[in-house]
C-alpha cells in the first residue's frame, strides 16, 4: 500500500532500495511484490486532451503547411524548450495502480504564451507568417 499511497520524503517515487528499509523487507522481496502486482513506480505516461473547439482545424493548417509548403519556401516552427520541467500542470496526476503507470498531462501551465508559425520564401526573402492569438484554457473551455 505504501507504494500506491505515499511518496518517499526525498524523491519523486519509490525505488526497491528506498522501500526496503521503510518496510523491513529486503530489496528482492520488494521487487517480487511489485512484479506480482504489476507496479512500476518509476514509469509514468502522459496524456493530452485539447479543450479547443478549433483544434482539428488548427492541426490541419499546421500539418498542411509542413506537407505542402509554399513553393520555394522553408517552413520553420519556433516553440518553447520541451525539456523544461513542468512545475505546474492543468490537471491532477492520476495515481499509480496495479498494472497501470502513473499518468499526467503532457502540458503545463504556459501563462498565455504565443506560438508563431512561419514560412520563408527563400527566393524573395519574404516571411509568410501567421500569429496564433494567446490561448488560455478559460477561453477555450467556455467556447
Amino acid at each position: 500500500m505504501k507504494t500506491l499511497e505515499e511518496s518517499p520524503p526525498d524523491a519523486t517515487h519509490w525505488s526497491t532500495r528506498s522501500m526496503a528499509p521503510v518496510t523491513g523487507l529486503n530489496q528482492t522481496a520488494i521487487s517480487r511484490i511489485w512484479r506480482a502486482f504489476g507496479l512500476r513506480p518509476h514509469r509514468s505516461e502522459h496524456f493530452k486532451i485539447s479543450p479547443d473547439p478549433q483544434f482539428v482545424d488548427k492541426v490541419r493548417d499546421i500539418v498542411g503547411l509542413y506537407l505542402n509548403p509554399p513553393e520555394a519556401a522553408v517552413v520553420l516552427c519556433v516553440d518553447e524548450k520541451s525539456q523544461i520541467q513542468a512545475l505546474e500542470r492543468p490537471a491532477p496526476i492520476l495515481p499509480l495502480m496495479p498494472g497501470v503507470p502513473e499518468r499526467r498531462t503532457h502540458d503545463y501551465v504556459r501563462n498565455g504564451t504565443t506560438n508563431l508559425y512561419a514560412a520563408l520564401d527563400s527566393a524573395s526573402g519574404n516571411v509568410i507568417a501567421e500569429m496564433t492569438p494567446r490561448h488560455r484554457a478559460e477561453s477555450s473551455a467556455g467556447s
